[in-house]
């Protein structure tokens, strides 16, 4: 049985792409888990051809680079929050979802895929004409909170229709990986 799941899977990608190379050790800190599951994530990405390692440390291969690339152009950005009218969370991870509005019913689904990894709560908004609304009736979510809205637009840089979706947790990594969990079941749904 895997102790390791999509959410981490993609998140090592992530570290991949951004440091380039990263060692055993750097992958069980920053994706919690422990050095058993990580030589077997490591070893399921080296069979699919994504990574390549040496005794120091494990890469990107062509292939793996191509795949990050493309989950760039769906995934456009990541942030922290902090708590605030509608985001009541100690710790809050947005993930923005490029032109993904059609997808989004309610945002119920999106808070149940983020609950199934911890997530003590889970808001999804969609960017329209500069605004961000609620999936459903179209609320604006920050009519008075101006400022988290402002912090939301230039860490996130929404474009209309993209989707919006910030899990939160008393701990920052369930807040984060909760929400990579709602996000990429999001895209699987399409």
């Amino acid at each position: 049985m895997l102790t390791f799941s999509i959410p981490h899977v993609f998140k090592a990608l992530q570290l991949l792409d951004k440091e380039g190379f990263v060692s055993r050790a750097t992958f069980a800190k920053e994706i919690h888990l422990g050095e058993g599951a990580v030589k077997t994530l490591i070893l399921h990405l080296k069979k699919a051809e994504i990574v390549k390692s040496t005794k120091s440390g494990t890469f990107l291969t062509e292939k793996g680079k191509k795949l990050t690339n493309q989950i760039k152009n769906t995934v456009g950005k990541e942030c922290k929050i902090k708590k605030s009218s509608i985001i009541q969370g100690k710790h809050n991870h947005a993930i923005l979802l490029k032109k993904f509005s059609k997808m989004i019913k309610t945002g119920i689904e999106q808070r149940d895929y983020a609950v199934l990894y911890g997530s003590s709560g889970c808001t999804t908004m969609i960017c329209k004409n500069e605004k961000l609304v609620f999936p459903g009736n179209e609320r604006e979510c920050f009519p008075r909170d101006i400022k988290t809205k402002k912090y939301i637009m230039e860490n996130l840089c929404p474009d209309d229709e993209d989707v919006i979706i910030i899990s939160s947790s008393d701990d920052p990594f369930v807040a984060e990986i909760s929400a990579k969990n709602s996000a990429l079941w999001t895209i699987a749904m399409a």
